[in-house]
């Protein structure tokens, strides 16, 4: 039985490195790209979007790379997330603050 071809998805590293990693990524890595730790880009670093499905609604669009607003009663994980990429917040604060204080921060 023959492996299944794996997407290669590109990263802007903590290090400011563009790294290429096998998706699905694992949880370790994923819980990273979901705290803003990692950030996916293209090859050559410029920003990445995800393609357009007209065919489906997730209703999780990116306004302008930005993820939209988590619901209050998502994770953490997710708020640090948004801190960093919708707030501009360093990651290592933004996971120092209390949930609580991200959604605070997010009002």
């Amino acid at each position: 039985m023959a492996d299944e071809p794996r997407e290669l998805a590109h990263f802007h590293s903590e290090s400011g490195q563009v790294i290429g990693m096998d998706l699905p990524l694992d949880e370790h890595m994923q819980d990273k790209v979901t705290k803003g730790y990692l950030r996916r880009v293209n090859p050559d670093g410029s920003p990445w979007q995800e393609p357009v499905d007209d065919t489906e609604d997730t209703g999780s669009e990116l306004t302008n790379g930005v993820p939209p607003r988590p619901a209050v009663n998502a994770a953490k994980a997710e708020w640090v997330g948004y801190a960093v990429n919708a707030l501009g917040m360093d990651p290592n604060d933004a996971e120092a603050a209390t949930k609580q204080d991200l959604i605070d921060l997010a009002k």
